[in-house]
């Protein structure tokens, strides 16, 4: 399925999580490093899938 076959208010809800996702993942990453916590671990581990499906197109 393509992404722009979705309606207009979900793919500018995606556009808009592609380009906010790499500061929010540098910040997990920066608090990851100083306060770790299971919780952060996986936040990260989502964070890191989610910017990798963007950055191959799979989203």
């Amino acid at each position: 399925m393509s992404r722009y076959r979705f309606p207009p208010w979900l793919d500018k809800c995606i556009c808009v999580l592609e380009k906010a996702i790499l500061p929010i993942l540098i910040f997990q990453l920066i608090r990851t490093l100083f306060l770790t916590t299971t919780f952060d671990l996986i936040l990260l581990g989502i964070l890191i899938g989610i910017f990798i499906a963007f950055h191959l197109r799979w989203i």
